[in-house]
């Protein structure tokens, strides 16, 4: 199953908070987009594995993705080396992307910028055909994405660029919702976290809201390249 865009995310939610609205608006304009999640997120502070893996299915449901999985890696624990990358090329290789997602470059969670070296490594890799790789019994192919792009997350990374997500942001706060054990909910009685705060929540709003008022739109989300953007002309410059 070829897609043409793979977000990959060191948790689930990762993507949703990430990148949902660009996820979205690809969709809606025709593209087969995937997600694979790196790890269940077991050592999060609230809600277990169990349930994340549920809240990631509805997540997905509202997003419209073709397909989501996840490499059960350890989360937490997880590193950048021939085994992980290896299962990471697997999922390039299968699903043969033209662009590839992927963690914040820096962040405070330390799986997501263990996570954003990990899969940007793998997809130059994928590309060599001198490392063999099998799934199910087949032996796959040489693959690497044309594109490789990191979504911003907790620190507010400058982007190189934005996508206008104007009229896809309620569903991104729908899909990220999704995740009811993970973010704000006064009748919670679990321990407060990072990201389950009011301000949290809201910051993922005025963070779109102003990216968008920067370029003129009404919401955006930004991101940042691995090498120089080109255009074949001025006027695609907006």
């Amino acid at each position: 199953m070829k897609l043409d865009i793979l977000a990959f995310g060191a948790h689930p939610d990762d993507v949703e908070l990430g990148c949902a609205g660009t996820i979205l608006k690809e969709i809606s304009l025709g593209k087969k987009v995937g997600i694979i999640d790196l790890t269940r997120g077991e050592l999060g502070t609230r809600g277990s594995a169990s349930i994340r893996d549920q809240e990631a299915a509805a997540a997905a449901k509202i997003l419209g993705v073709t397909v989501r999985e996840n490499l059960e890696m350890r989360d937490g624990f997880f590193v950048n080396d021939e085994t992980h990358q290896l299962e990471i090329i697997k999922m390039i290789r299968k699903y043969k992307p033209e662009i590839v997602l992927c963690n914040a470059v820096d962040d405070r969670h330390i799986d997501h910028a263990k996570g954003s070296k990990l899969v940007s490594d793998a997809c130059f890799l994928s590309g060599l055909v001198k490392i063999e790789t099998s799934l199910e019994g087949e032996l796959q192919t040489a693959w690497r994405p044309k594109l490789v792009y990191h979504y911003i997350q907790w620190k507010n990374i400058v982007p190189d660029f934005v996508v206008d997500i104007t009229g896809f942001t309620d569903l991104k706060v729908a899909s990220i919702l999704a995740y009811s054990s993970q973010f704000y909910d006064p009748n919670s009685k679990e321990p407060e976290s990072p990201i389950s705060s009011k301000n949290f929540l809201e910051s993922l709003n005025y963070r779109s809201r102003d990216l968008g008022r920067i370029t003129g739109v009404d919401h955006a989300e930004g991101f940042t390249v691995e090498r120089y953007l080109a255009v074949n002309s001025l006027g695609d410059l907006i």
